[in-house]
């Protein structure tokens, strides 16, 4: 291990909301170790993340084409060596990350301890306490180099300015900004749409409702909330990424799924206020600097064996809809006193 590192390469190739929970923490070692280049390696798309951080450079990762497979692995490594690597910061830990590090044989590294052992335990209902969150799992990557970091007091960049023609989408009022991104990779973690509905109209009588999904089915969802109700705006299909972000910025809340949105938007500083379903923020995924009392969960006694599973993926079909059990008042009320 050289004595002070001045070059990390940090992998964290997927997915959406586990790269965002990196840039708080690199955000962290930013303030705390000034002198020390970062580079990301990750997908393309998510470069906009990082576009608020000193001294870090993303490069991306096209897993898919020229860099699938060990083949492309080997190249990928011979590339990232000229960048005269340091150290390796693996905040993945799955197969290709392994093989990446094994190309770069004799360069130390550290890598993510993911708690699988007590995240079985949580789901199996063999525990049910509050385990180490994947912020400070990140944070202990970087002290196994070297790099002992503090998470608390954290500095989030400035509201974005706006281009013209996001203003001119968003139809700027007096109102305060409520971001509400519906959807998540699984429905059991989703509110009923039908609730959603409620929420979103109630809202949007006091303020204007900015709505964030992507895909074709959930942009023609939101395109009929849209329609149908006064001061909803979506904004699904209709910006870039860099947009997006810009925007997100600029919300006075964001409410969200157990989903990427709700990381994106913690990442900026905004509130963010959390719905649960047959998850638990027990498994450490709640969203940085966010206090309990903006997580939304469904009702245990109802459904004693959440969390089901720590993606969501797994569930009771009488689970599905767990998330019911929180009322759309009761949404409404947290986004009030909040905002």
């Amino acid at each position: 291990m050289p004595k002070h590192p001045k070059h990390i390469l940090v992998i964290r190739l997927s997915a959406m909301g586990d790269v965002a929970m990196i840039v708080p923490v690199l955000q962290a070692l930013n303030r705390q170790y000034p002198k020390v280049k970062i580079t990301v390696l990750t997908r393309a798309f998510f470069t906009p993340f990082f576009r608020d951080l000193k001294n870090v450079t993303v490069f991306p990762a096209d897993v898919k084409g020229k860099h699938k497979g060990i083949w492309g692995l080997f190249k990928l490594s011979k590339v990232l060596k000229k960048l005269e690597i340091d150290v390796v910061a693996d905040l993945h830990n799955v197969l290709r990350s392994n093989i990446l590090k094994f190309f770069f044989l004799g360069t130390p590294f550290s890598q993510i301890d993911k708690g699988r052992a007590e995240k079985k335990a949580l789901v199996s209902g063999k525990i049910f306490q509050q385990l180490k969150t994947t912020h400070q799992r990140y944070a202990d990557v970087f002290e196994g180099l070297g790099f002992k970091l503090n998470l608390s007091n954290p500095k989030f960049p400035k509201k974005a300015i706006l281009k013209k023609e996001v203003q001119e989408l968003l139809k700027p009022d007096s109102k305060r900004m409520i971001g509400i991104a519906p959807f998540a990779a699984h429905e059991a973690k989703m509110y009923p749409l039908n609730l959603m509905k409620e929420v979103i109209a109630e809202l949007s009588k006091k303020y204007t409702v900015v709505l964030f999904g992507g895909g074709k089915k959930e942009i023609a969802i939101l395109n009929d909330f849209e329609k149908s109700l006064d001061h909803v705006i979506s904004v699904a299909g209709k910006l870039s990424l860099n947009e997006e972000l810009d925007v997100i910025s600029n919300l006075d809340a964001m409410l969200s799924m157990d989903s990427g949105n709700a990381h994106i938007a913690a990442m900026l500083g905004v509130k963010v206020v959390t719905i649960w379903g047959v998850t638990h923020p027990f498994a450490g995924f709640t969203p940085f600097n966010q206090p309990e009392s903006y997580t939304l969960l469904s009702d245990k006694n109802q459904f004693p064996e959440i969390p089901t599973s720590i993606y969501g993926n797994k569930y009771p079909e009488s689970y599905k809809e767990a998330s019911r059990s929180i009322s759309p008042k009761k949404i409404i009320e947290k986004i009030a006193e909040i905002v």
